[in-house]
């Protein structure tokens, strides 16, 4: 990777040219990988592979996903001739949380925990191999945490001094229509429980679908209070709280 000038990139691009950021990021690291869930992510794959045919991909599998959400992975995978990095939890570490807290504490304590073994550790340990990683974040997918959301960004949350990580949200300012616009054009494929009502999906005990004009974010833990609802993946995005 030659010495990557954020300030430079960010110029000569334009928030709403998702495709050209996502090629320019590619073109930029040799070292960069496309962070795969959801119906956002596969846009972003469909965007690469028309650019660079090798790109590489990672999914986190937490080991409580839907059965149509691994389904859906392999369909991704076989749809693009992909390899898909499949990440999953320490077994050690999860062996020990559920033995102490029991497999569904996170309606009792919170999900942060729980998702912190299952989700936020693998990420890290992929992530510490990367120069950079392209993420499906929107701006309306949550109320109010990720509002302060760039295309393009040092990501505060995984970087270190010695080993600076950047972070590329080509659809930062997409909206939900306009993801499902782009599926329907391009044919891409997407996860069957879309069709069953849920929008935003992740683990099965954390995730149901969603009423007419509720939020995407509304079907994620559903029992906790709105600003709670990030797993910490994208902690680098919340708007900081006052301390008392």
């Amino acid at each position: 990777m030659s010495n990557f000038d954020l300030d430079a990139f960010v110029t000569r691009h334009k928030a709403d040219e998702a495709q050209k950021i996502i090629h320019s990021a590619l073109k930029e690291f040799d070292n960069i990988a496309i962070s795969f869930s959801g119906a956002e992510d596969v846009v972003l794959i469909d965007m690469a592979v028309k650019a660079k045919k090798d790109v590489s991909v990672f999914s986190l599998d937490t080991g409580r996903l839907h059965p149509e959400t691994y389904k859906f992975i392999e369909t991704v995978r076989k749809h693009y001739n992909i390899a898909i990095d499949i990440m999953s939890p320490d077994a050690q570490k999860l062996e020990a949380f559920t033995k102490e807290k029991g497999l569904f504490s996170f309606y009792e304590d919170g999900h942060k925990e729980c998702c912190g073994v299952r989700k936020v550790a693998p990420l890290r340990k992929k992530l510490s191999t990367l120069d950079a990683w392209i993420t499906g974040q929107r701006k309306d997918q949550s109320h109010g945490t990720r509002n302060q959301l760039d295309f393009a960004e040092l990501d505060s949350a995984f970087s270190s001094e010695e080993q600076p990580l950047y972070k590329f949200n080509p659809l930062a300012n997409w909206s939900s229509e306009d993801v499902w616009n782009y599926i329907k054009v391009f044919e891409v494929p997407f996860n069957e429980l879309h069709q069953k009502g849920f929008i935003s999906i992740g683990c099965e005990p954390c995730t149901r679908p969603v009423l007419p004009n509720q939020h995407e974010r509304e079907g994620r833990w559903w029992w906790e209070e709105s600003e709670h609802k990030e797993c910490g993946l994208h902690i680098g995005n919340l708007i900081p709280t006052k301390q008392a």
